[in-house]
């Protein structure tokens, strides 16, 4: 009886990756349940990128200025089939997905956001969740569809928020937990 093939995710970036390093790592187990396929990217100058390359990782790198949402997710969701991609994890990606490209990729696709969902969906969720007085903050994994962090929320991670936090102090120690959390969901996520 022969082990099941590895299911191929592309990873989505945007800066220095350090999601994607995580779930890279979490990809080169003994007995991984993925393999990264592909990282792509945005910013052709990412830090992430780089990174990726230096691990012999497949990457593709375009910027959207100029040539439009349509022609941009066009490209990058033929990089993604070229390379065999099943499974596409959102890490650290600041585009909105078009429901377009999310409805190709319905129900394959996971993201990490910096909140407990449903709370703070977009931005600034560490400095929202301070000033709201939250005792805590934390991450979440997500399916992602066509509303802006909607999907079902597949695991989460709460880290208490301390006296006297600001929002890059709770975001440092969130950012552990992401790291911890999304190897996990992801491969729970393939094994199903």
């Amino acid at each position: 009886m022969s082990a099941k093939e590895p299911v191929k995710v592309g990873i989505l970036i945007s800066g220095r990756g350090s999601n994607m390093q995580s779930l890279v790592a979490a990809s080169q187990a003994a007995d991984t349940a993925y393999t990264v396929a592909l990282v792509a990217s945005d910013k052709p100058q990412a830090a992430g990128l780089a990174w990726a390359q230096e691990q012999g990782i497949a990457t593709f790198a375009l910027s959207p200025k100029g040539i439009g949402k349509p022609a941009y997710e066009a490209a990058i969701d033929q990089a993604l089939r070229d390379a065999g991609v099943e499974v596409i994890a959102l890490a650290g990606y600041m585009r909105l997905l078009s429901s377009d490209f999310v409805s190709r990729w319905q129900g394959r696709i996971l993201n990490i956001h910096p909140s407990l969902l449903p709370l703070y969906k977009g931005l600034d969720t560490h400095e929202r969740a301070i000033a709201a007085g939250d005792a805590k903050a934390g991450c979440s994994v997500h399916v992602v569809t066509e509303e802006l962090d909607d999907g079902e929320v597949l695991g989460q991670a709460e880290v208490p928020i301390l006296s006297g936090d600001d929002a890059a102090a709770l975001a440092a120690r969130v950012l552990v937990e992401e790291h911890r959390l999304y190897p996990q969901i992801l491969t729970e996520f393939v094994r199903r």
